[in-house]
Parts: C-alpha cells; sequence; structure tokens
C-alpha cells in the first residue's frame, strides 16, 4: 500500500481554495477512481495522466488507484489538477522526493505525451496558494509570466513531466525529440493608438457628459440618429479615466485570467478595459455562466472599466435586467447546481440608443416615419428601474454642414484626462477612510446628511423637487452624486445651485426623468 500527497488550487469565481491530491495505491484489480466532486473535464484526467505518465517511460503497475481531492464537499472543475494528481500518484509509487512534493502545489493540464498545457486563472489560483502559506508553485512554461506577477510566489515552470519527476529525484525520460518544439517567442504587436475625443467634431454637450462621467464614474446614456457619434464618444471614455492602482489591476487581471484573455507578456493590467457586446449577446455571454461553475462574462470582464451597449433596445430584456444587480452592488453572484460563483462588476455602463426604429426623430431637418406608438414601444424596451440608475441623459444631435465649418481646434483626450483626474484626486481625499472610491459610489444617506456639506437653498430646492414628484429619491440621490462631481471639476468645495441645476439637466435630457 502506498500513500502520496501534494497540493493544487481550486477556483470558484475568483477565490482560490487550497485543494489537498491524496493518491492511494493498493492491491486489488487494476482501477483509477477519482473522488472529491470532480466535473467531467476533471474526471477524464485519469485517460490523461495514465497516458502521461507511461510517455516518461514510467511503469504504471497494475493496482487499484483513489484520488482524492480534500475538500470533497467544494466542487472542483477543469483540467488544471492533472499534474498535481500525476505527482500525488508517482509519489504513492514511492517517488523519492514524495516528502517534498507534498508541500509544493502544482498546477497544469497534461498532454497524453507528458507535455504539461497552460490552463486559465494561474494569477488567482498562485495568489490563493501564497495566501495560504504555499509558495513554491510549478506551472506550465506558458503561465510563468502570469505567475510571476504575484509577490512571494516561487515558481518552478515546467514544459514537461519528465522534468517535475526528475526535480523529486526520480527516474523519467523526457521524449524531447518526440513532440514539436514550442514555437518560438514573437515580438508583440505595437500597441494601436487609444481612440482620442480630438478625433469627435462638434458635440460639445455629449463631450462635457463624457467628462463628467469619467470624472465620477456616473453611467451614461447617449440618444441620438444613426452616425450622430454615440460609438465615437463611448469608445473614447476608457482614455478619460486614470491607470487602474495596484490592488485594482491585480482584480482586474485576475477576472481576465479566469476569463482566458489575458496575455501574460504586457504585465498587470493597468488600464480600464472596455467591453461592448453585440446586441445579440446571451445573458450568459454579457453576465456569465455556463456548465458547473461559471464563467465570467463581458460584465465581469468590464470591471473597473466600461461596459458599453450598443443599440441598447435591440439587447435581450433578460440581458438588461440581469445588469440591475451589478449596478446596485458593483458584484455578480452566479448560481448554479453546482455551486455558486462571485465575480466583481463595478463598471461604468454606457447605453447608446436611436430615438425611435427609423433613428430620426431627434434632430433638426430629420423626418421622422415612426408613429408615436412606435416611438414609445422602442424606448420602453428601456426599462424605468434600469434607466433610473443612469446618471446621465443626454441627446446627440446629428452634426450639421454647420457645425463642420465652424469646428476649430477640439480638446485632445490627454487635456480632459488630466482635469478627471484631478476631480478624482479631490473624491479619493473626501472619501478616505470611507469604502466608497468616486461619487458615483456614494449612497444617498451620506449624501443626504446635514454635515455633508449642502447650503439650505441647495437643499430646497431638491426637496421641492421631490415634492412636487419631478424627482424620486433615488433620482434625488443621482442628482446630489452629480452635483458633487460638477464641483470637484469646477474647484468648489461643495455643490451650489448652480451645481445642481446643471445636474438636473444632465440628468433628465432627453425626455427621461426621475
Amino acid at each position: 500500500m502506498g500513500l502520496g500527497r501534494t497540493w493544487s488550487v481550486a477556483l470558484v469565481g475568483l477565490t482560490g481554495h487550497l485543494v489537498e491530491v491524496e493518491a492511494h495505491a493498493a492491491d486489488g484489480l487494476p482501477a483509477f477512481t477519482l473522488v472529491g466532486l470532480p466535473d467531467a473535464s476533471l474526471s477524464e484526467a485519469r485517460e490523461r495522466v495514465r497516458a502521461a505518465v507511461a510517455s516518461c517511460s514510467i511503469a504504471w503497475p497494475a493496482r487499484r488507484r483513489t484520488i482524492n481531492l480534500s475538500p470533497a464537499s467544494l466542487p472542483k472543475a477543469g483540467s488544471g489538477f492533472d499534474l498535481a494528481i500525476a505527482v500525488a500518484c508517482l509519489a504513492a509509487g514511492g517517488l523519492p522526493g514524495a516528502a517534498e512534493a507534498g508541500r509544493v502545489v502544482h498546477l497544469g493540464e497534461l498532454g497524453l505525451d507528458g507535455r504539461v498545457h497552460p490552463v486559465r486563472g494561474v494569477l488567482p489560483a498562485v495568489a490563493a496558494a501564497v495566501a495560504a502559506g504555499r509558495a513554491d508553485v510549478v506551472v506550465p512554461e506558458g503561465n510563468a509570466a502570469e505567475a510571476e506577477l504575484v509577490p512571494g510566489a516561487r515558481v518552478h515552470a515546467v514544459e514537461h513531466l519528465a522534468e517535475v519527476v526528475l526535480r523529486y529525484g526520480g527516474e523519467a525520460r523526457w521524449p524531447a525529440a518526440g513532440h514539436a518544439a514550442p514555437p518560438a517567442p514573437t515580438a508583440s504587436p505595437p500597441r494601436a493608438r487609444p481612440p482620442d475625443l480630438a478625433d469627435v467634431l462638434g458635440q460639445d454637450e455629449a463631450r462635457f457628459a463624457l467628462e463628467v462621467a469619467a470624472a465620477g464614474g456616473h453611467h451614461l446614456l447617449l440618444i441620438g440618429p444613426p452616425g450622430a457619434g454615440k460609438t465615437m464618444l463611448a469608445a473614447r471614455l476608457p482614455g478619460l479615466l486614470p491607470d487602474l492602482s495596484d490592488a485594482e489591476a491585480v482584480e482586474v487581471t485576475s477576472v481576465h485570467s479566469v476569463a482566458g484573455t489575458f496575455d501574460a507578456a504586457g504585465g498587470l493590467l493597468r488600464r480600464p478595459p472596455y467591453e461592448d457586446p453585440h446586441h445579440t449577446a446571451t445573458p450568459a455571454a454579457v453576465i456569465g455562466g455556463g456548465s458547473g461553475v461559471p464563467r465570467p462574462g463581458a460584465a465581469s470582464r468590464a470591471h473597473r472599466g466600461v461596459l458599453f451597449l450598443d443599440e441598447a433596445p435591440e439587447f435581450s430584456p433578460r440581458v438588461l435586467e440581469t445588469l440591475r444587480q451589478p449596478l446596485e452592488h458593483g458584484e455578480l453572484v452566479l448560481h448554479r447546481a453546482r455551486g455558486a460563483a462571485r465575480y466583481p462588476a463595478r463598471f461604468q455602463l454606457v447605453l447608446a440608443a436611436n430615438p425611435c426604429p427609423c433613428g430620426k426623430a431627434v434632430g433638426k431637418g430629420l423626418a421622422c416615419t415612426c408613429t408615436a406608438m412606435a416611438r414609445r414601444r422602442y424606448l420602453a424596451r428601456l426599462s424605468g428601474p434600469l434607466l433610473d440608475r443612469i446618471d446621465i441623459q443626454v441627446e446627440v444631435d446629428a452634426v450639421t454642414r454647420a457645425v463642420l465649418a465652424l469646428a476649430g481646434p477640439v480638446e485632445p483626450s490627454a487635456t480632459v484626462a488630466e482635469r478627471v483626474a484631478r476631480a478624482r484626486a479631490v473624491q479619493q481625499e473626501r472619501l478616505a477612510g470611507t469604502p466608497w472610491r468616486t461619487n458615483a459610489e456614494v449612497p444617498g444617506t451620506w449624501l443626504r446628511r446635514h454635515e455633508g456639506g449642502l447650503t439650505r437653498p441647495v437643499r430646497t430646492d431638491l426637496e421641492r423637487a421631490l415634492e412636487t414628484g419631478s424627482l424620486s429619491l433615488r433620482g434625488m440621490d443621482r442628482v446630489l452624486r452629480l452635483a458633487w462631481t460638477l464641483a470637484d471639476l469646477g474647484g468648489r468645495d461643495r455643490p451650489g445651485t448652480d451645481e445642481v441645476g446643471a445636474a438636473l439637466s444632465l440628468r433628465t435630457r432627453g425626455g427621461h426623468h426621475g
């Protein structure tokens, strides 16, 4: 009888759980049993491990093997446990360095020829291992750059199972000539210049709304005819946002690592991400999903960045309504039969919509062919509860020939980004010691306090709007958030009546109130 142990990591959402991989070898009918709530891809590890060990010219005795993944009650998914299972089996068979192997975390998928293939989610997995006191981690060569981003990790990169066996004092043959050499690394293509706000002609009101949205982290709705520049404006919002902090960069990079969209060659993601799913996207594509433990969708990949929904009324109502949870709480909790996964999703939502099916109900000189009922029905696809969570709602008129003739030099993104950065710095100083970072995150109870700094005339105007029903209580909170952002941009220590008036204008433009 032999017993071997090592470690791996199971990811549930972005949370990594240390998993002890135990292998028990005993006399009896040959068998390979895997227990501990494995999913289908993990159950197939039996065949991959057996073939990979044989490819290293290591004997596989005809014995009864039982592999336990502890804690057994935790669902485990994916092929990243292959390497740990193989090491545990070899340790149970008498691997000389079994004691050392029992202190190391192993991550990686095995090919039938023994190669160790990269897996998703290595960054949060290695971070969880280090946090649990297991700093020595063996990872695939293809994941080495990503694993080395974790402070305190002692990363050992391998290409083949034979390397791991030799590391622990065993005997193995690495059939280097038996498989194709890995492709030579290629230089990363130069990064394209990010879209610049200087490319947008006219649209002074929409440009100002974009600056306010960037400064306070506010959600934005753009309504206008086709070709007015709504998509151009939305694509330039990430360029106005400041770089991610160290903690934010690790969190955002972890999401993209789990989603399989992270290229470790460029290091941690330091710029706010930008996601723009097509309007035919399913709820699983936008919110996240999949069989077993759900994967992050576009909403989580846009964490600390921008989620842009072009042609928003064309999206499925199920997609639009499921966005209400992350808009309110900044995270998504996805429940499945095998467990729940929690992903961060604190993004800035930008919606773009035509005013009607033909797109010509807004702007001068545009002849709309839609009936009044068709226009109402079209925009009614954006529900009241969803619109109530959008701080800024503006109309984007079509650019006319006069605007083109009079257009002069316009501010580039860099100039606007400097003002946004100053406003963000003021907010961070004011919100120091609180869990909030931007005005858009501050709850209404804090904003409505007398000590929040509002003067009596300002409070009177807002209370009058609340009393007449032109603003709901949530709408008043949204106006207050916008007023604080306008004050921060203007260098004022608190909002005045001018800021509140401008906030009301930004909040109610385009025919939407509340």
